[in-house]
């Protein structure tokens, strides 16, 4: 497979649209700032509904998120809103320190931060910060209670701003970005109950998760590119290329995969016990213990499905660069 093959695949299945250029780049500081003065979002908590992410930028996130490898890494976002579409323009990452639990940003990144938004503006970039990237390898993407407390004060003082998560881990596994945008409610707003889209979270997760999955909403995302993101979107590519080709997600996982399996196991288990449990219980409460039993067996089946197809995927491939750079010469007996 050549290199503007995989882009182009690549492309397709991220559903990376071409737009028209001047629109985007175009820049009206004082539309802005008149719509600033209006704080929309003060009268509607949701009203930013829409993210549109660059294909430069969203290469950049990515490579510097996989970078870190277990490690979480993290970064800001450059761009402009319009109405409620909230437009990332591009990216850069920050030298902070990173857990598998959290990200904090030291005083090293908040002056590296400072110090690069003043460059951009004496090199003539427009673009203000509209938000902060960080990565959770293998476990998702959501935001955490540690999070959610970073977005909502950013909120309060950097109006407006996005929270962008990516999963590096799930990205390699299954070839598609793993990526979710977030924006808070104000403190002591009641969200409504509805179901929200399920995803797969590890069990040692779940409760972070849904102590706090009421306190902020998912933005619908979108990508982008033009003319002008040419050149350098080739640049960037051909090095994401490179480190694509090099690597093995069947071994770079590995750890990542065991831990699946294990977590799948430990649903199992608990899945088991629940049915169990309901079936001795038995009356009138059979019924709405067996849908909730029904429910989180269903669950443990989309999780082990989605396993499958990713070492399914790093197996196909394995062979497709087996079959394109391994020669193999016939010889007769």
């Amino acid at each position: 497979m050549q290199s503007a093959e995989a882009r182009a695949k690549w492309e397709k299945e991220n559903k990376i649209e071409t737009v028209d250029s001047d629109f985007l780049y175009q820049y009206d500081n004082t539309a802005l700032q008149k719509f600033l003065q209006t704080k929309p979002w003060t009268k509607d908590v949701n009203h930013f509904k829409k993210v549109k992410i660059s294909a430069i930028a969203l290469l950049k996130m990515v490579m510097h998120a996989q970078s870190g490898g277990k490690i979480e890494v993290m970064g800001l976002m450059m761009g402009k809103v319009d109405g409620d579409t909230m437009i990332v323009m591009d990216s850069f990452a920050l030298p902070v320190e990173g857990t598998e639990t959290r990200v904090n940003a030291q005083t090293e990144g908040y002056e590296y931060m400072v110090e690069y938004l003043s460059l951009i503006k004496d090199a003539g970039r427009v673009e203000n910060a509209l938000g902060w990237y960080h990565s959770h390898p293998g476990y998702g993407c959501w935001l955490s209670g540690i999070d959610v407390s970073t977005q909502m004060l950013n909120q309060q003082f950097q109006e407006p701003w996005l929270a962008i998560v990516i999963d590096p881990v799930r990205t390699i596994s299954s070839g598609k970005v793993e990526l979710g945008a977030f924006r808070t409610y104000p403190e002591g707003y009641k969200a409504d109950d509805a179901p929200s889209e399920y995803q797969s979270i590890p069990i040692s997760k779940i409760e972070d998760f849904g102590v706090h999955c009421k306190q902020y909403y998912p933005l619908e995302v979108s990508y982008f590119k033009s003319s002008l993101d040419t050149a350098l979107l080739d640049l960037l590519w051909n090095k994401y290329w490179v480190n694509t080709l090099s690597s093995n997600p069947l071994l770079s996982n590995r750890d990542y995969t065991a831990g699946q399996i294990s977590d799948l196991s430990e649903k199992l288990e608990q899945a088991e016990n629940q049915l169990a449990h309901s079936r001795m219980g038995g009356g009138s409460f059979a019924l709405p213990d067996k849908k909730k039993d029904e429910s989180q067996l269903s669950k443990v089946t989309k999780d082990s499905s989605k396993v499958a197809l990713e070492q399914v995927t790093g197996v196909m491939s394995q062979v497709m660069k087996d079959s394109l750079f391994n020669i193999r010469v016939d010889r007769k007996v």
